[in-house]
Protein backbone atom coordinates (compact mmCIF):
# COMPACT_ATOMS: atom_id res chain seq x y z
CA UNK A 1 0.00 0.00 0.00
CA UNK A 2 1.63 2.81 -1.02
CA UNK A 3 1.77 6.43 1.58
CA UNK A 4 0.44 9.56 0.76
CA UNK A 5 2.47 12.66 1.67
CA UNK A 6 0.51 15.49 2.16
CA UNK A 7 3.42 17.90 0.65
CA UNK A 8 2.05 16.16 -2.77
CA UNK A 9 -0.85 18.39 -2.29
CA UNK A 10 0.97 21.59 -1.15
CA UNK A 11 0.56 22.89 -4.93
CA UNK A 12 -3.34 22.93 -4.33
CA UNK A 13 -3.25 24.22 -1.20
CA UNK A 14 -1.10 27.14 -3.09
CA UNK A 15 -3.34 27.59 -5.56
CA UNK A 16 -6.57 27.95 -3.35
CA UNK A 17 -4.45 30.49 -1.22
CA UNK A 18 -3.57 32.63 -4.60
CA UNK A 19 -7.31 32.51 -5.97
CA UNK A 20 -8.47 33.66 -2.67
CA UNK A 21 -6.02 36.32 -2.36
CA UNK A 22 -6.76 37.96 -5.62
CA UNK A 23 -10.33 37.47 -4.88
CA UNK A 24 -9.81 39.82 -1.90
CA UNK A 25 -7.58 41.96 -3.41
CA UNK A 26 -9.56 42.79 -5.91
CA UNK A 27 -12.23 43.56 -3.54
CA UNK A 28 -10.22 45.75 -1.39
CA UNK A 29 -8.81 47.58 -4.16
CA UNK A 30 -11.91 48.37 -5.94
CA UNK A 31 -13.59 49.68 -2.30
CA UNK A 32 -10.02 51.72 -1.65
CA UNK A 33 -10.13 53.26 -5.31
CA UNK A 34 -13.45 52.95 -6.89
CA UNK A 35 -15.73 55.71 -7.65
CA UNK A 36 -18.25 56.60 -5.14
CA UNK A 37 -20.75 58.53 -7.05
CA UNK A 38 -23.93 56.88 -6.02
CA UNK A 39 -27.16 57.66 -8.61
CA UNK A 40 -30.53 56.37 -8.25
CA UNK A 41 -29.71 54.55 -11.68
CA UNK A 42 -26.69 52.82 -10.12
CA UNK A 43 -28.08 51.67 -6.82
CA UNK A 44 -31.37 50.24 -8.63
CA UNK A 45 -31.04 46.02 -8.31
CA UNK A 46 -29.75 44.77 -12.21
CA UNK A 47 -30.13 41.47 -13.06
CA UNK A 48 -29.21 39.80 -16.90
CA UNK A 49 -29.95 42.67 -18.92
CA UNK A 50 -33.24 43.19 -17.57
CA UNK A 51 -34.17 46.49 -15.66
CA UNK A 52 -36.12 45.31 -12.85
CA UNK A 53 -38.94 47.56 -13.12
CA UNK A 54 -42.40 46.68 -12.48
CA UNK A 55 -43.75 43.33 -10.68
CA UNK A 56 -42.57 40.08 -10.44
CA UNK A 57 -45.07 38.54 -12.70
CA UNK A 58 -44.35 41.12 -15.53
CA UNK A 59 -43.65 39.77 -19.05
CA UNK A 60 -40.00 39.76 -20.58
CA UNK A 61 -39.19 40.54 -23.73
CA UNK A 62 -38.30 37.24 -25.71
CA UNK A 63 -34.57 38.66 -26.15
CA UNK A 64 -34.34 38.30 -22.67
CA UNK A 65 -34.57 34.28 -22.72
CA UNK A 66 -32.91 34.36 -26.36
CA UNK A 67 -29.78 36.05 -24.94
CA UNK A 68 -30.05 33.17 -21.96
CA UNK A 69 -29.75 30.34 -24.57
CA UNK A 70 -27.24 31.39 -26.45
CA UNK A 71 -25.04 31.87 -23.33
CA UNK A 72 -25.99 28.30 -22.42
CA UNK A 73 -24.73 27.09 -25.71
CA UNK A 74 -21.55 29.07 -25.73
CA UNK A 75 -21.09 27.64 -22.31
CA UNK A 76 -21.50 23.96 -24.17
CA UNK A 77 -19.50 24.78 -26.40
CA UNK A 78 -16.11 25.47 -23.80
CA UNK A 79 -17.42 22.06 -22.30
CA UNK A 80 -16.53 20.23 -25.57
CA UNK A 81 -13.85 21.91 -26.37
CA UNK A 82 -11.27 21.44 -23.39
CA UNK A 83 -11.37 18.15 -23.59
CA UNK A 84 -10.70 17.93 -27.01
CA UNK A 85 -7.66 20.58 -26.31
CA UNK A 86 -6.38 18.46 -23.61
CA UNK A 87 -6.65 15.20 -25.70
CA UNK A 88 -5.44 16.49 -28.96
CA UNK A 89 -1.76 16.18 -27.66
CA UNK A 90 -2.55 12.88 -27.44
CA UNK A 91 -3.93 12.25 -30.49
CA UNK A 92 -1.59 13.20 -33.03
CA UNK A 93 1.02 11.17 -31.15
CA UNK A 94 -0.77 7.75 -31.57
CA UNK A 95 -1.77 9.36 -35.41
CA UNK A 96 1.72 9.27 -35.65
CA UNK A 97 2.61 5.77 -33.69
CA UNK A 98 -0.55 3.79 -35.57
CA UNK A 99 -1.55 6.15 -39.01
CA UNK A 100 -4.68 6.41 -38.28
CA UNK A 101 -6.07 9.96 -38.57
CA UNK A 102 -7.42 10.43 -35.32
CA UNK A 103 -5.78 14.18 -34.88
CA UNK A 104 -7.14 15.16 -38.15
CA UNK A 105 -10.44 13.79 -37.48
CA UNK A 106 -10.86 15.20 -34.26
CA UNK A 107 -9.74 18.66 -35.73
CA UNK A 108 -12.15 18.81 -38.47
CA UNK A 109 -14.78 17.98 -36.30
CA UNK A 110 -14.02 21.04 -33.93
CA UNK A 111 -14.08 23.17 -36.75
CA UNK A 112 -17.23 22.05 -37.92
CA UNK A 113 -18.14 22.33 -34.62
CA UNK A 114 -17.20 25.70 -34.10
CA UNK A 115 -18.76 26.82 -37.87
CA UNK A 116 -21.66 25.87 -36.94
CA UNK A 117 -21.35 27.74 -33.62
CA UNK A 118 -20.49 30.85 -35.25
CA UNK A 119 -23.18 30.55 -38.40
CA UNK A 120 -25.32 30.64 -35.19
CA UNK A 121 -24.08 33.34 -33.74
CA UNK A 122 -24.14 35.37 -37.24
CA UNK A 123 -27.86 34.51 -37.18
CA UNK A 124 -28.62 35.88 -33.83
CA UNK A 125 -26.93 38.68 -34.25
CA UNK A 126 -28.48 40.09 -37.53
CA UNK A 127 -31.94 39.08 -35.95
CA UNK A 128 -31.30 41.87 -33.67
CA UNK A 129 -30.86 39.73 -30.26
CA UNK A 130 -28.13 42.06 -29.11
CA UNK A 131 -29.77 45.08 -29.82
CA UNK A 132 -31.56 46.27 -27.00
CA UNK A 133 -31.93 49.66 -27.94
CA UNK A 134 -31.43 52.67 -26.29
CA UNK A 135 -35.29 53.73 -26.00
CA UNK A 136 -36.01 50.24 -23.48
CA UNK A 137 -33.68 51.85 -21.11
CA UNK A 138 -34.88 55.25 -21.61
CA UNK A 139 -38.29 54.31 -20.71
CA UNK A 140 -36.91 51.79 -17.29
CA UNK A 141 -34.90 54.60 -16.19
CA UNK A 142 -38.03 57.31 -16.17
CA UNK A 143 -40.30 54.12 -14.97
CA UNK A 144 -37.73 53.79 -12.09
CA UNK A 145 -37.57 57.65 -11.40
CA UNK A 146 -41.69 57.53 -10.38
CA UNK A 147 -41.55 54.64 -8.34
CA UNK A 148 -38.92 56.38 -6.35
CA UNK A 149 -41.55 59.37 -6.61
CA UNK A 150 -43.96 57.17 -5.46
CA UNK A 151 -42.06 55.74 -2.81
CA UNK A 152 -40.65 59.09 -1.38
CA UNK A 153 -44.21 60.66 -1.34
CA UNK A 154 -45.64 57.70 0.37
CA UNK A 155 -42.92 58.05 2.89
CA UNK A 156 -43.32 61.66 3.58
CA UNK A 157 -46.64 61.19 5.48
CA UNK A 158 -45.91 58.74 7.80
CA UNK A 159 -42.52 60.90 8.34
CA UNK A 160 -44.69 63.97 9.47
CA UNK A 161 -47.00 61.80 11.53
CA UNK A 162 -43.95 60.63 13.37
Amino acid sequence: MAEHNLMEYAPIGIMFLVALGFAASQLLVTQLIGPRKRTATKLMPYECGKDPVGGARDRFSIKFYTVAVIFLLFDIEVLFIIPCAVAFKSLIASENATGIAYGTIAFLEILVFLATLVVGYIYVWRKGTFDWGLQARAEAREEAKQMAKRRREAAAPAKMAA
